[in-house]
């Protein structure tokens, strides 16, 4: 017979037998008691215990990938000395990866191509300190610094960056790829006689030149209006571009002065600079007009929606393209702080030779470290496990 929908008594007595009578005791089917039912301070102890519980995850994680990395490092100083002082070929690295493999079966990593990796990731960063400093940068994010770059000044720079805002691989890549480096900071502006030089700085670095739209689909015609709709669908791509810190707040934001209407293209608040950003959008060469116009927002912003404790507007006019010279006489107009940089839609850059030529692709190491199936090698026509 089911028991479905019997519900246990404190105590039953069950028949065994003649002269016989044993008692079952308590049974029932335990919930979780309704929260509540809970204490005030249940909340506090729940949440104080699961950022517990994260922070020893996100530090457990970054100590496995610290010491993998320093693994994989001295694996590549061992090969690169070896082969430096005996001068063997690719059959040792094939002979080592399969012995490996044996030693350690099911771990992935051990594939020629990525012991190769490890032999170039040594022979990048020879000083061992400064291994330690991108260290917490995961495996796939090293190997695309080796790929892409091969100046030492700029690896850094970017592996300081990823670090410092957490980008993934595929947005290391993109950054670099977009010449991030070259064009930060680069901005013409007015900033450091416009702002305190504890401001200036770290405004005049938020700043770019040109900045790059290449998710931006545009017909011929190319202006202001199509172009601000293509940044607005895009939002997320655009702020990724900005920077850190910037938040979007509005388009064709409404300014009404008397009976007068006026319309800022964009604009955004910068909790890293603690200021709104007014951006305004060209398809046209700069004109020195423009800055009053874009000053005219940034005051209004300043007088209307800035908080008290926040600082001053900063005006950013973007432009298809300038004369820096004339940009510089026109900002010495004005006591706004603005920058002025031009926008693209794309920018060329390929890959060094030597590591195209040299180092397959990406994915194919992502794949043999995720223990995938083979994948062939464009470059050499060559299937990944050979």
């Amino acid at each position: 017979m089911s028991s479905r929908g019997v519900q246990s008594s404190p105590s039953t007595e069950v028949d065994t037998g003649p002269g016989t009578r044993k008692h079952s005791g308590r049974a029932s089917f335990p919930g979780t008691p309704a929260r509540s039912t809970m204490p005030g301070w249940y909340n506090e102890l729940l949440d104080s215990i699961s950022q517990r519980v994260e922070l020893g995850r996100r530090a457990a994680t970054t100590a496995v990938n610290r010491e993998l990395i320093a693994t994989n490092w001295a694996i590549g100083k061992l090969i690169l000395d070896r082969q430096g002082s005996e001068g063997w070929g690719a059959k040792v690295i094939d002979r080592l990866s399969a012995d490996l493999q044996s030693a350690f079966p099911g771990s992935a990593g051990f594939s020629p191509r990525n012991l190769k990796y490890m032999r170039a990731f040594a022979e990048a960063w020879p000083d061992y300190a400064i291994v330690q400093r991108i260290a917490q940068l995961p495996w796939v994010h090293q190997i695309s610094l080796i790929q892409k770059l091969s100046d030492p000044e700029s690896r850094l720079w970017y592996a300081a960056a990823a670090v410092e805002h957490g980008w993934s691989r595929n947005v290391l890549v993109h950054h670099i790829e977009t010449k991030r480096m070259e064009r930060s900071g680069k901005a013409i502006s007015n900033f450091g006689s416009t702002l305190p030089p504890v401001d200036s700085d770290l405004t005049q670095e938020a700043t770019k030149d040109p900045y790059v739209f290449d998710f931006v689909a545009m017909t011929d015609r190319r202006n202001e209006r199509e172009l601000e709709s293509q940044l607005v669908k895009h939002v997320e791509k655009f702020l990724l571009e900005l920077g850190h810190g910037f938040a979007y707040v509005g388009r064709q934001v409404r300014l009404l002065i008397n009976d007068q209407e006026f319309f800022a293209d964009l604009l955004f608040y910068n909790f890293k600079l603690r200021c709104f950003v007014v951006i305004e959008l060209k398809a046209t060469d700069f004109k020195p007009g423009y800055l009053g116009q874009l000053g005219m927002y940034m005051a209004a912003v300043d007088d209307l929606l800035a908080h008290p404790d926040d600082k001053p507007t900063i005006g950013l006019l973007l432009c298809k393209s300038k004369d820096s010279l004339v940009a510089e006489y026109a900002l010495r107009t004005t006591s706004m702080p603005i920058g002025v940089s031009e926008w693209k839609t794309e920018i060329m850059e390929s890959m060094p030779e030597e590591f195209a030529s040299n180092l397959p692709s990406i994915e194919l190491i992502e794949a043999e470290l995720a223990g995938g199936p083979p994948l062939r090698d464009s470059t050499t026509n060559r299937d990944s496990r050979n």
